[in-house]
Parts: C-alpha cells; sequence; structure tokens
C-alpha cells in the first residue's frame, strides 16, 4: 500500500530539548539568554514555514533487497543488511519539510546572520528526523491493527551505518517521490535539503538488535544505535 501523508505543521516542531541535545548544547536554566532567544526564534521560524508531508510504500523482503542489491555490497555488512530479514513488515519512505524553510536558512547565510543560520539549521534538521519517527510510529499502528501488537519500528536511511549515500538511488526508483517535490541530484543529495529518506522496519524489538562491530563503527561518533535499540528494547 502507498501513501501521501500530510503532516500537520506541529507535528514537525521539535522539542527544544532535541536540538540542544543534538547540538551538545546545555538544558534548561544553564542556557544563555541570547541562545534561548535564537532556539526559540528558530522554533516558530519553524512552524511558520515548515510544508511536511510525505509518501510511504509497504514492500515486500525481496523488493527492498533489490534496492539493496545495486550497491554491490554484502548484505550483512550493513545494519539494516542485518536487521531486515527479521522484519514482518517493510515500507519505503521519503519524508520533507518543504522548500520555505531551507530557503530562509540560505538567505541567513548569505545576510551573515550566522548564529540565527545556524539554529535554524539545526532546529530543520531535527526537524526532518521527526518526521521519520512519526513515520514510524504510524507504521507501528498499522502492524499493531494486523494483529502484531509487539511491533516495533525504526527508520534506518541511507548516509548512516554502512548504508552510503548513492543507495539513494536505487531507493528513489523504486519508490518515486516526485509527487511531494523531492528529488535527487547527480550527487545523490535530496531537494528540498531538509529531507528524509529510507526505509521503516517493523519486528519485535529483537529484531532492530545487533552488536556494534561493523568497520564503520570505529568511525562513529554519535554512537546513536545504542539509544534506538534501547528505545524498542525496553518496551518489548
Amino acid at each position: 500500500m502507498r501513501e501521501t501523508v500530510r503532516f500537520a505543521t506541529s507535528e514537525a516542531v521539535p522539542e527544544a530539548e532535541e536540538v540542544l541535545a543534538a547540538q551538545g548544547l546545555p538544558e534548561g536554566d544553564a542556557l544563555a539568554p541570547r541562545l534561548r532567544r535564537l532556539l526559540d526564534d528558530a522554533l516558530s521560524a519553524c512552524s511558520a514555514l515548515a510544508e511536511p508531508r510525505a509518501v510511504c510504500e509497504e514492500v515486500s523482503e525481496e523488493r527492498f533487497a533489490s534496492v539493496l542489491a545495486p550497491l554491490d555490497l554484502n548484505g550483512d555488512g550493513l545494519v539494516v543488511g542485518r536487521v531486515y530479514p527479521r522484519a514482518h513488515g517493510l515500507a519505503l519512505f521519503v519524508a520533507t519539510l518543504g522548500e520555505p524553510l531551507p530557503a530562509r536558512i540560505r538567505r541567513l547565510f548569505e545576510e551573515d546572520a550566522l548564529a540565527e543560520a545556524w539554529m535554524l539549521d539545526a532546529v530543520a534538521s531535527a526537524a526532518a528526523d521527526l518526521l521519520a519517527d512519526r513515520l514510524a510510529e504510524r507504521f507501528r499502528r498499522t502492524q499493531v491493527e494486523r494483529g502484531h501488537a509487539a511491533a516495533r519500528v525504526l527508520p534506518y536511511s541511507p548516509g548512516y551505518c554502512g548504508w552510503p549515500t548513492r543507495g539513494q538511488k536505487p531507493l528513489f526508483e523504486a519508490l518515486r517521490p516526485e509527487e511531494i517535490g523531492v528529488t535527487l541530484n547527480d550527487s545523490c543529495l535530496m531537494s528540498p535539503i531538509k529531507s528524509v529518506s529510507g526505509v521503516l522496519v517493523a519486528g519485535p524489538g529483537e529484531a532492530h538488535k545487533f552488536r556494534p562491530d561493523f568497520p564503520f563503527c570505529d568511525d562513529c561518533r554519535s554512537h546513536e544505535c545504542g539509544r534506538r535499540m534501547a528505545s524498542v528494547l525496553k518496551k518489548a
């Protein structure tokens, strides 16, 4: 089943704490007044300018394998390659915040309003990730309705955990998200830039568990995989 999703703008505005955590900034009372104003203004701009939408299509295990196949990589050498065979549901997705918000960020940089541009860019990045989480929750509810009460869903995206950015090309060829205005350039970067793509993997919490012993793990600075695994395992 294929679905075009139009989010309420409020669904695309991240919590202030999420933006601060992603930037490694202090929270609450420790935040300097000017930084707080920058953050509040950026959140307001996100609310005013975001045009959040997405396209999502369920696929079989075989069809997703065909998305990975052109990369000519050992599937087990990717996190998503190790995870998806354990799934009972898969869905390709592309989500975007639209063009007005990135356009505002570019204009701020051009005007040398660097602090404002930096903060709005951080908010927009968190907002794009939030759309992926919103889609994961929608897909989880679908799985529960189908009898998979213990379903846990996580999004996996090209550019992370061994899935190279060039993986965008076969993903776009399979999904064709032009209906929401997202395109891919020759460098496999999306436009509008504040967009996110990937696959939603639905399965029991244990399906998402893996040992971070891939070669690329040594270069990882965020170790976000641990938090992601914990978020589904603690609910299992």
